[in-house]
Parts: C-alpha cells; structure tokens; sequence
C-alpha cells in the first residue's frame, strides 16, 4: 500500500488511465474539471484516486521541461487538460 497522497506507481498509472487512454474520453473528464472546477465531488475522486486517496496540498513538482513546479494538485491537473498532455505524471 502507497502512502496517502503520493503519486501512483507507474503501473497504477496504466490501470487509472486504461479508461481514459481514448483521447475523446480523457478531453471529457478534462471538460468535467474545466466547467466544474477542483471541487467538484466526482472531480476530486479522480484526484484522489490517482493520488492513493489524497490529494497533495501545496506545490507540486513536474519533471515537465520549462514547468517545474505547480501551485497545487488542481494547477498541475488544470496544465494537463491545457496542454492535452493527458498522461504524464507528476
């Protein structure tokens, strides 16, 4: 078992976005976050879900070239959605 808030392994990764891996299913659940914001309940599942049930509080480090930090969880899933880099990780 992960601790609580850490980001899924990569196989976790795999298994959590298995169901999104369609373009069109991921731009949805990005949609949901865009019209609904952070703290929309079926939102924050999804984060918590990919985040062992907890979903980090404060700056969030990317391996993203040019974008290393991010304010919070919300900021980093808001850039993904942005930019349609839907799978990577933190």
């Amino acid at each position: 078992a992960q601790e609580p808030g850490t980001p899924l392994s990569d196989e976790e990764y795999h298994q959590f976005f298995r169901s999104l891996r369609v373009a069109h299913r991921a731009s949805m659940a990005c949609l949901l976050r865009t019209l609904y914001g952070c703290q929309n309940p079926l939102v924050q599942r999804l984060d918590e879900y990919e985040n062992h049930g907890l979903i980090p509080e404060g700056p969030i480090c990317s391996a993203l070239p040019g974008t290393p930090f991010f304010l919070d969880f919300c900021a980093f899933s808001f850039y993904r959605c942005t930019r349609k880099k839907y799978f990577i990780k933190m």
